[in-house]
């Protein structure tokens, strides 16, 4: 029986942006639900003074943790550090352990595990890794160790014959950043949770590009997921209609997660993104470990479609520890 739980929450910065200020509105959906549950709660906000989060468990020796930690000090690429410290203070959290959350975090290196266990991903190369780019095909950049499309508008796909674009990126970011083959095709997203008898794929959501205009890339950028006054996030839906004959490719994109959750020790809740080229071939985008799982969220969406309710979902992620 679970007496309490923390939920740890990123501190925000001085001026949040949305895709900051999401932690809050997540953190109010578990709230509800724990409230459902009967389960005493609290928030905790964490920075980089780690010694906070050790103090409150040593004082609450019976808590566990239900971790929404996105970033520290505003940098994605330390959202393992937290699970890692709980770990080695044996406090049971929720979600993913430090290594999936370090694996998938460091976009590169989660492409080369995929590589290495035939799971399709597109083409890449780092920043700092000699490239030669096929002028007949079109490209994207991406930080290594972001997530919520924080860095991605149109700019970022380019086509092969114009390789001088990276020098503008290198500035940005450094050599914190990766290129890989942009899969024109459709895009899925596609939710995983736990339970006691492994992991469960929910109903598959597609993102369509309404009215694009010819020419304007159909990717999931920044705009397309915070900010609302823009074309982008009017005309980026979603879809959780099928005819029967996706169903075949359904079938493989659900193989595709299990494959993701074995190779990459996941646990909880997980939200794999596809791109399907114009053959249905798929090719994992990025594996989201601890995904989103706002009201608004795509995570959440799948899983009342799946027939649950939200509560349920937080009871399995819960016991999944």
């Amino acid at each position: 029986m679970i007496k309490k739980v923390i939920l740890l929450i990123n501190k925000l910065s001085k001026n949040p942006t949305p895709d900051e200020l999401d932690v809050l509105d997540q953190a109010g959906a578990v709230e509800s639900s724990l409230n459902d549950l009967q389960i005493p709660h609290e928030r905790l906000f964490v920075d980089l003074d780690l010694g906070t989060v050790v103090k409150r468990f040593e004082q609450e020796p019976d808590a566990i943790a239900f971790n929404l930690v996105e970033s520290l000090n505003n940098n994605g690429g330390l959202v393992y550090v937290v699970p890692a410290l709980l770990e080695s203070m044996q406090v049971p959290c929720t979600g993913n352990p430090s290594d999936a959350l370090f694996l998938t975090t460091q976009k590169p290196l989660a492409k080369k595990i995929l590589a290495g266990k035939n799971i399709p991903t597109p083409a890449w190369f780092n920043a700092n890794e000699p490239f030669t780019l096929d002028p007949s095909k079109t490209y994207m950049v991406k930080p290594s160790r972001e997530d919520a499309s924080v860095g991605i508008n149109d700019e970022n796909v380019f086509p092969g014959s114009d390789p001088g674009i990276l020098e503008k990126f290198r500035g940005k970011w450094g050599d914190h950043f990766f290129v890989e083959e942009f899969i024109e095709g459709r895009e899925f997203n596609i939710s995983v949770v736990g339970g006691p008898n492994g992991p469960e794929v929910l109903w598959p959501a597609e993102i369509l590009f309404k009215d694009f205009p010819e020419g304007k890339p159909t990717i999931v950028g920044y705009a397309a997921k915070w900010d609302e006054e823009t074309f982008e996030y009017r005309n980026t839906v979603r879809t959780f209609e099928f005819p029967e004959s996706d169903q075949p490719l359904l079938d493989r994109l659900r193989t595709l997660c299990h494959d993701c959750w074995d190779a990459f020790n996941l646990r909880g809740y997980v939200r794999v993104d596809f791109r399907v080229d114009h053959q249905n071939r798929p090719y994992v985008l990025e594996i989201n470990a601890n995904p989103c799982i706002s009201p608004d969220s795509g995570f959440y969406h799948a899983a009342l479609r799946s027939g649950y309710t939200f509560t349920q979902i937080i009871g399995r992620i819960l016991n999944d520890l």
